[in-house]
């Protein structure tokens, strides 16, 4: 599945992307505290003061991050919120689409996972003047399939916060999920076994009259046996 896009944003300068690129895994391994300029800079292979020409202060650099992550999250509820009749599509393709992203891109769901932990000291605003719409948004879908008896009546609000739970898990928790497993790594088979129970459970849970999606949990996991 291909990662949709809020909207296009500016172009941003080659240096100052390989920046951001070499600031998200320390940021993520290490914290905001955790990580200096200098050693962003050594990592992105320039000099401490090219690093400040495009980010004057650590601060900037990292909300830069964050954000970035947040645009790709609420891609994903933004085109929820488009599926007017048909939640069984709107919830396989975000429940793919943040399982994947997060196999994908790991380091992007753990430093917002370690913002968020810390208390969401650097970020807490942005959290609250974007996600927060986003989520009312969604919200109201759900409000409107069940209205349309596609759905139950539930508390949406709660819903995506274990969607948001259970996809990222396979990030911020993927030793943990190793370890349980009795694997070094992920793979993409453990991928799609999770996708589809998640799926089948979601939807089993949601809709008024759940699709056999017992089908698509045993392919995935007769896969996985091979």
């Amino acid at each position: 599945m291909k990662t949709p896009m809020r909207a296009p944003a500016p172009a941003r300068p080659e240096l100052a992307q390989r920046i951001l690129q070499a600031a998200k895994p320390l940021f993520a391994q290490h914290g905001y505290g955790g990580v200096s300029i200098d050693r962003i800079a050594e990592a992105a292979g320039i000099s401490k003061q090219n690093l400040l020409y495009y980010f004057p202060r650590k601060l900037l650099l990292y909300r830069e991050v964050l954000g970035d992550v947040l645009d790709v999250w609420l891609s994903y509820m933004d085109a929820m919120s488009q599926r007017e009749d048909d939640p069984e599509a709107a919830l396989r393709e975000y429940i793919a689409g943040k399982l994947r992203f997060s196999f994908d891109h790991p380091d992007d769901s753990r430093v917002y996972a370690n913002e968020v932990i810390a208390g969401a000291p650097h970020f807490a605003d942005e959290i609250r003047r974007r996600v927060i719409p986003a989520l009312q948004a969604d919200v109201k879908v759900f409000g409107r399939w069940a209205d349309k008896g596609l759905c139950r009546p539930i508390d949406a609000r709660h819903l995506m916060v274990v969607l948001w739970s259970a996809t990222q898990a396979y990030a911020d928790f993927a030793k943990q999920i190793c370890l349980v497993l009795g694997k070094p790594r992920l793979t993409r088979a453990d991928l799609a076994v999770a996708e589809a129970q998640l799926v089948d459970m979601v939807l089993r849970a949601v809709l008024l009259d759940p699709p056999a999606a017992e089908a698509t949990a045993r392919k995935a996991l007769a896969r996985k046996a091979r």
